[in-house]
């Protein structure tokens, strides 16, 4: 069967990164990886071509499309535009549209990337940790929203904005039971981080959390309220296995993550629903301040391709290939600057996209 992937640059660097990805997979097809790629515009450049960053035609897209291959979304020159026709609310809006409600974020520190971290060698080393985001619920959907002249308390007749976070128990089941899950194929260890001690629905996502694990007797579940989930990220990282949370704290926790392995270039994301039909991108923006110098590091939209070949389509072989070429590429071959240091060969996007199909090449 031949592979649909549906293709969505974006923004900024994002069209750099995508396209060294894609000649990752292209590369694979002589080993019998059967694919092709159609393209679709998001983000500030959807809205430059079509009036709105989500279109109906790119949703139509990924509907029709095995998975999708996102790059990034952002654009300064764009943000002062009406909230809802940012670029950022493509992503949000398609994630909702497909129901994309589990976001797998794995952060490891490879061997040859611990001394580019931030954190001691030691602390880091041998770190690999499971980010599992719930991605469609939480303060960033929850209604009503929007601002208004404040009623009553002490600012009482000032302009105010509001949000609001809510979850209902279908919504932590799910995601709870993608956790457990991901943690029985692992090391069997579960952190479900809230902020219990304050917030009515954290409280509540720990109770449902509670109740799903005695479903899971074979996983050892423990609570963290985020506060000291930040601060035990730097202080002792490789204490966590599996970390589920909903959608606020998953999206800071997990780029508190990244600098730990040394960049945020070099994490990917699985974004799947109840299906496995998953959308794949790395976890940084578009960077639009190196949008074209051919400075951006592709690894992280690399190592994506090789969750979506996993986690979608299950052929582990193809994506432990891929996993493979980039130890490689770290460990004798050139480096994009984020992950640069003295010793080793500064290279581009390209050139470390020239590295990986070096690397698949020679296996």
């Amino acid at each position: 069967m031949t592979l649909k992937i549906a293709v969505m640059p974006g923004d900024g660097i994002g069209p750099e990164i995508t396209k060294e990805a894609v000649r990752v997979l292209e590369a694979l097809r002589t080993d019998g990886l059967k694919v092709e790629f159609e393209y679709a515009p998001i983000g500030g450049a959807a809205y430059r071509e079509t009036g709105h960053p989500l279109p109906e035609s790119t949703v139509a897209l990924a509907r029709a499309s095995d998975a999708v291959l996102f790059g990034a979304v952002g654009d300064f020159s764009l943000d002062t535009l009406p909230r809802h026709l940012r670029p950022e609310q493509a992503i949000l809006g398609i994630r909702k549209a497909l129901n994309l409600f589990a976001n797998f974020r794995p952060a490891m520190v490879y061997p040859e990337l611990a001394d580019a971290s931030s954190m001691r060698p030691e602390i880091v080393a041998g770190m690999d940790i499971l980010i599992v985001r719930e991605l469609t619920g939480d303060i960033y959907f929850g209604t009503p929203r929007g601002h208004r002249i404040c009623e009553d308390g002490p600012f009482k007749g000032d302009r105010e904005a509001f949000d609001t976070m809510r979850y209902a128990e279908t919504e932590i089941r799910r995601i709870a039971h993608v956790a457990f899950q991901a943690a029985r194929k692992r090391n069997g260890k579960l952190c479900s981080v809230d902020k219990a001690n304050v917030l009515e629905t954290t409280q509540f996502w720990r109770d449902v959390v509670t109740e799903v694990a005695k479903e899971y007797p074979d996983v050892a579940l423990s609570h963290m309220y985020v506060d000291n989930c930040a601060m035990q990220l730097l202080k002792d990282p490789k204490q966590f296995d599996v970390i589920v949370t909903g959608n606020l704290f998953g999206d800071i926790l997990s780029d508190e993550a990244s600098m730990l392995t040394g960049s945020i270039g070099m994490l990917p994301s699985a974004s799947l629903n109840e299906n496995n039909f998953g959308l794949y991108e790395p976890i940084h923006g578009s960077a639009p301040d190196i949008a074209g110098k051919d400075l951006a590091n592709p690894l992280a939209t690399v190592l994506s391709a090789g969750m979506m070949l996993r986690y979608t389509f299950g052929m582990e072989e193809y994506a432990a290939r891929i996993e493979s070429a980039v130890k490689a590429v770290l460990a004798t071959g050139p480096r994009t600057g984020d992950i640069w240091r003295d010793g080793k060969v500064k290279t581009g996007t390209q050139g470390m996209g020239d590295a990986l199909l070096a690397a698949l090449a020679a296996q």
